[in-house]
């Protein structure tokens, strides 16, 4: 009779709060009307450590506006970029097309890694 043990499941790695950028910058700034301040949030999220579990958090939560996880929320779904008032040109319509195509395709990659990585963790 053999007994086989499964490798020890390692602890996921703690993050520090220093490395968060929404933590380290105006909470405001995540939240802004301002497509500006919006854009740098998300460039903000770029490098952050916990960028693909908090934007697949915020999918499955449907958040109702926000940059969460380096994609702009509006009406619990992801945007390509928000737009400015007043009533938007030809040329940006049809950006804000492409742009939503190439969103879309980020949320169900990160989306796609998070589960992946579950299934990992909980295989192990």
């Amino acid at each position: 009779m053999s007994l086989a043990l499964a490798p020890p499941s390692r602890p996921a790695p703690r993050v520090e709060p220093d490395a968060l950028p929404c933590r380290n910058f105006d909470p405001d700034l995540w939240f802004s009307d301002s497509p500006a301040e919006l854009e740098l949030a998300k460039s903000l999220c770029g490098g952050c450590p916990l960028r693909l579990e908090c934007l697949a958090g915020a999918v499955e939560r449907q958040e109702p506006w926000g940059v969460w996880g380096g994609e702009i929320f509006e009406h619990g779904r992801v945007v390509a970029r928000k737009r400015p008032r007043g009533r938007p040109r030809k040329e940006d319509l049809a950006r804000d097309a492409e742009l939503r195509t190439e969103a879309a395709a980020r949320v169900e990659a990160a989306v796609g890694a998070v589960e992946s990585r579950k299934a990992l963790r909980l295989a192990a």
